[in-house]
């Protein structure tokens, strides 16, 4: 133990500055800007997000890119297991080592999973996690999401920390000038919002951009219209958010005039922007084209 240890109960010693410097170094780890590597050293941090997620005493937590361990010590005596997903073979290895040596109790939560998350799979799941909480690299956050929740059905709820212009987007409603494809996606599966502002201070390195925390909560199917054809159309109707929906829709449909007749079949005025519509919407427009 170092001087920054800090203990959480029951049985689990958080890292503070200097052991993560120290493990890094050990590792002759650099963080990466590629790999959106940023570690979190801050106790208090990963105190507050652990109570943010809200867990169940049952529940099985799926943390991607766990790094160096810092939020993993704390999620662990909180739920019932804990499935970490880590695509960087060194950090994966030493992870288990980690938790063995500052929460030896809770060592046998933890599982390491040496995988990317944005192609990991339900079967290399050891247990259906039920919610997540990570701290996501910056340039592939809402797809990771995405992915997750479409091939992980078991996961109920989700505290992401994320870029914070990032998590405007994923919580944004219809209207709001940040509201788009990250936006919809997400609805489709959750409802989302932030769950307050991380300032820099507490990563190595610390990053040039604000983080913020965005919380959803699975909600039941909305239809059983196909997910990629729900999701071309909104990749359509935003790729040229000036456009109203009959043209932006044209290349969609096949015609100009067909996405009209499918826009009016579903009950939105054509004259529209995909901006104001709402995931129900988009919704009513794939189950319209869906049926011809």
């Amino acid at each position: 133990m170092t001087e920054d240890s800090t203990s959480t109960s029951p049985g689990s010693h958080l890292l503070g500055p200097a052991d993560v410097r120290r493990l890094a170094a050990e590792l002759d780890i650099r963080p990466t800007k590629k790999l959106g590597q940023n570690f979190v050293h801050d106790p208090n941090t990963v105190r507050r997000i652990v109570s943010a997620a809200d867990l169940r005493p049952d529940d099985v937590v799926l943390e991607v890119g766990p790094g160096l361990g810092s939020l993993t010590l704390a999620l662990l005596p909180s739920c019932r297991a804990l499935v970490a997903v880590e695509i960087d073979e060194v950090l994966a290895n030493r992870l288990p080592l980690t938790v063995a040596e500052r929460a030896p109790d809770l060592a046998n939560r933890l599982s390491v999973v040496h995988a990317d998350a944005m192609r990991v799979t339900a079967a290399q799941m050891p247990v259906p996690p039920t919610a997540l909480v990570a701290n996501l690299p910056y340039n592939i956050a809402v797809p990771v999401v995405l992915h997750l929740l479409a091939e992980l059905p078991s996961l109920r709820t989700g505290l992401v920390m994320v870029q914070s212009e990032v998590a405007d987007r994923m919580a944004a409603g219809p209207g709001s000038k940040v509201y788009g494809v990250p936006s919809v996606k997400l609805a489709w599966y959750a409802d989302a919002r932030r769950a307050g502002p991380v300032p820099r201070s507490v990563f190595w390195p610390i990053p040039n951009v604000d983080s913020a925390l965005v919380a959803f909560e699975r909600h039941p199917p909305l239809s059983t219209v196909d997910q990629r054809q729900l999701f071309s159309l909104v990749d359509a109707a935003f790729a040229q958010r000036r456009k109203m929906l009959r043209g932006a829709l044209s290349g969609w449909a096949g015609s100009a005039a067909e996405a009209e007749r499918l826009l009016v079949a579903a009950g939105v005025d054509p004259a529209v922007r995909g901006e104001q519509l709402g995931v129900s919407d988009f919704v009513r427009i794939a189950e319209v084209a869906s049926s011809r």
